[in-house]
């Protein structure tokens, strides 16, 4: 039974929960600005995220190869023919992690847009405004006309 898909549903569920707590701290140092400690997540929250993924895919070729359908239907009906209450209990508590998890990581990205947004802002007001209007010249084409100070010694 070394290749039960239990054996991969408690690995996820460990990793799962180490991923709910970097995606908090990840949206603690969003909402504090903190770029220094936000960079230092992102390895740690990749390599969970990787692990998952294999273990998911570990997960869905133990079930393929006892019959059942390699993905969350194929644990479902797993479950159903040889899960007691505690491995069904546990895969709901990794489904109910996954939302969370999803949930946590949209906002993370709400939050990544407007700090994006914010800063893309701020870039554009301390760029030069094109100053140049475009009028016709003499010619009929159209020339620019730089808006510029003029500087007067006195």
């Amino acid at each position: 039974m070394s290749d039960s898909p239990m054996n991969s549903l408690r690995a996820e569920q460990q990793l799962i929960t180490q991923l709910l707590e970097v995606l908090k701290q990840e949206q603690d140092h969003l909402v504090a600005a903190d770029i220094d400690k936000l960079t230092a997540l992102t390895p740690h929250k990749s390599d969970l995220v990787a692990q998952m993924g294999a273990l998911a895919t570990r997960r869905h070729k133990a079930l393929d190869a006892l019959g059942f359908a390699a993905q969350e239907a194929g644990m479902e009906a797993w479950l159903a023919a040889h899960g007691d209450d505690g491995s069904r209990a546990l895969w709901q508590q990794v489904l109910e992690q996954t939302r969370e998890a999803k949930e946590l990581n949209r906002l993370n990205g709400m939050l990544i847009n407007k700090h994006l947004s914010t800063t893309q802002g701020a870039l554009q007001a301390l760029r030069p405004q094109a100053a140049a209007a475009a009028v016709y010249g003499p010619t009929g084409h159209t020339t620019s006309v730089s808006r510029s100070r003029g500087f007067i010694a006195g």
